[in-house]
Parts: C-alpha cells; sequence; structure tokens
C-alpha cells in the first residue's frame, strides 16, 4: 500500500479523476464570481473595472463570459483547453492588473484558479465530460 501512494506514475483513470475534481471545483467556485457578474449585465448595469483599457462594458461582458460562461463548460468538460485560456488570461489580469498594487495575499486566489486552469490546458477535459462523449461519437 505504501509503496503504491510512493509511486510517482498516475494511471489514465486516475488523471480522469484527477481531470474532473478540478473541473468541478474550478469551474464551480468560479460560478460564485461569475454569477453576481452576469446578473449585473443582466439588469443593464454596465460599471466595472476597465483594467486592460477596452472599455468598461466591454470589460464587463468579456469578463461573464469566461467567469460564468466559461466556468459552466468546463464543469460539464465541453471545450475545456479552449476554455481554460480565457479563463487563464482572466486570472493573469485579475492577480497583476487588478491585484497589481495588493499584497500578495489578495493575488494568491486568482493565481490558485491559474494554476487549475493551467492544469487543465494540459491535462484536458478526461474521461467523465461531454468531450469525450462528443470524441466517440466522431470517431
Amino acid at each position: 500500500m505504501i509503496k503504491k501512494l510512493l509511486h510517482s506514475g498516475i494511471s489514465p483513470s486516475q488523471a480522469d479523476i484527477a481531470a474532473l475534481i478540478l473541473r468541478l471545483i474550478g469551474g464551480g467556485f468560479m460560478l460564485t464570481h461569475g454569477l453576481p457578474k452576469f446578473n449585473k449585465l443582466l439588469s443593464g448595469d454596465f460599471g466595472f473595472a476597465d483594467p486592460i483599457g477596452i472599455g468598461a462594458p466591454a470589460s464587463l461582458v468579456l469578463t461573464v463570459m469566461s467567469e460564468f460562461g466559461g466556468a459552466i463548460l468546463l464543469i460539464i468538460g465541453l471545450g475545456t483547453r479552449l476554455v481554460s485560456v480565457p479563463l487563464m488570461f482572466t486570472m493573469i489580469v485579475a492577480a497583476f492588473i487588478v491585484h497589481g498594487a495588493d499584497p500578495f495575499g489578495k493575488k494568491e486566489f486568482a493565481l490558485l484558479y491559474f494554476t487549475i486552469y493551467a492544469a487543465l490546458f494540459f491535462l484536458g477535459s478526461g474521461k467523465y465530460s461531454i468531450d469525450n462523449i462528443l470524441s466517440k461519437k466522431s470517431s
């Protein structure tokens, strides 16, 4: 048992479970950030930060697409690698532009989310995903 725990390899089934956990946690937690912004957008309130200079409404729309839409796609495992890219970008902006002058503790969550999305970018969505179902149908 100890030898198995200390083994550095990972089986495909373990990678699939890891991808599922990362997708559910990374997507589910991000929804708590994206849903209020989505509701703000639906209410017609376009007041929002403009961290990259494209205008507050455009920043809000892109953030909602990433944090709300991307999070939902991540949870169900649809386009996981593609969806990870705007989520990573959003977290880099949050960490280094929005919280650029703040202490590390303010950047920490954005960097943790970035790490989850980077892992999913390389790992993919895994067996327990819509991506997997669609890839079986196309072959």
